[in-house]
């Protein structure tokens, strides 16, 4: 038996783990149900909005402020999960299992069921000791982070009830760290996912014709990997530099052809890539569309996805909550930070797009990175001294 194993945090972490938020399809009424019950044992009022679907709930508790004029702090979460290959697990991966070590197995322990628990966790400690906050906190649980967040936190910004929050800063999730730094997050870079659409000569496949679309693949192709090269090579010989200060790319889909024997009209051909915070978007698409002029014409571009440019949430003197952030994780908690640019995509760029500053971060160190994969799990003594930062970081943060 575990010696977390009757901790009564704990168990509220694994109960929510059970619960299967996990895509595709997924049913978020059993995440409102238990957050209603969360959200009735502190005391605090729940409200729940339906910003671009009914089935994509944003469910926010509210913990009203002393001086509720100020602007106000979301604490941002996200309900639901990646899928899963149970094959591939040696645990449940919603049966939040604990070993002997306190290693809690299950899909979404580290991304980030833990994160938005341990909000609540925190909070409870507060209001048992008589904690009063100057600003109001609103604890937000969303809908369909892991698949962009289109109809969750991109919606919801967009409306009138985001807009009467009244929000000045934001917290969100981060990623865990192999060592003792904990890394902070104060921007992302922008998802762009471009498929070429290759339009070329047809005929059979004994022939030598011209303007095929395999040759117009293979000069841009040869494009986009040199350019993938030259950014591997910044990241390999520059160790200042992290994965997310660089531009990623990487060819995702390939679509075309109909037979062995037939050279194909048309093929379509995806690149998922991450422009860095550095890259100038309009120079960056200007290079790309001369590279289809330069392989033959006859190439258009379909953005699946094409996010703009957002400012970086500003880390000095000018932004008070960093300013309380920083100070009481490094001179009153005596921890070491990072600050990095988030390799992936949170629901922090679209607060960040309506001018909300936000900044990423999970509590979790010498933690092996698992978020997305087999055997993901957080262990029970990382999880309580996540709640320990957290009691004191909301306070400094929301009292700022």
């Amino acid at each position: 038996m575990s010696a977390w194993e009757d901790n009564e945090e704990i168990k509220l972490f694994r109960e929510y783990l059970r619960i299967p938020s996990v895509h595709p399809d997924i049913d978020y009424e059993p995440c409102i149900t238990f957050l209603q019950k969360q959200a009735d044992d502190l005391g605090l009022p729940l409200k729940v909005y339906y910003p671009a679907d009914k089935t994509k709930p944003v469910a926010i508790i509210t913990w009203v402020g002393t001086q509720p004029n100020l602007p106000s702090v979301v604490l941002n979460s996200h309900m639901d999960v990646v899928p899963v290959f149970e094959d591939k697990w040696t645990h449940p991966p919603f049966g939040a299992e604990m070993d002997s070590e306190g290693r809690i197995f299950a899909r979404g322990s580290q991304d980030m069921k833990c994160v938005g628990m341990q909000y609540l966790a925190a909070i409870r400690a507060l209001k048992k000791r008589g904690t009063t906050m100057k600003r109001t906190v609103h604890i937000t649980f969303v809908a369909d982070e892991e698949i962009g967040g289109h109809l969750g936190m991109e919606a919801f910004v967009k409306t009138d009830d985001f807009k009467k929050l009244n929000v000045g800063f934001s917290l969100d999730e981060g990623v865990a760290a192999t060592d003792d730094t904990y890394l902070v997050y104060y921007a992302e870079r922008s998802i762009w996912q471009i498929h070429f659409q290759i339009t070329g000569t047809a005929g059979h496949g004994s022939l030598l014709l011209k303007n095929t679309v395999g040759e117009k693949f293979h000069y841009i192709l040869n494009k986009m990997m040199a350019f993938r090269a030259n950014e591997s090579k910044r990241l390999e010989s520059d160790a200042s530099l992290s994965i997310g200060d660089v531009t990623t790319v990487n060819l995702t889909t390939l679509k075309g052809g109909v037979q062995s024997n037939v050279v194909p009209p048309f093929m379509d051909v995806c690149f998922d890539i991450r422009l860095a915070i550095t890259v100038d978007h309009g120079d960056f698409e200007k290079q790309v569309r001369q590279w289809c002029l330069e392989a033959g014409g006859d190439i258009e571009l379909y953005f699946e996805q094409k996010e703009p440019k957002i400012q970086a949430t500003k880390t000095d003197d000018s932004n008070i909550y960093w300013k309380a952030f920083e100070n009481c994780l490094v001179n009153d908690l005596g921890l070491k930070i990072v600050k990095q640019v988030f390799p992936g995509g949170t629901d922090s760029r679209h607060l960040r797009y309506v001018g909300v500053p936000a900044i990423g971060f999970s509590p979790m160190i010498n933690t092996p990175v698992l978020l997305h994969d087999h055997d993901e799990f957080l262990k029970a003594d990382t999880y309580l001294r996540g709640i320990e930062i957290y009691e004191k970081l909301i306070p400094a943060v929301v009292n700022v």
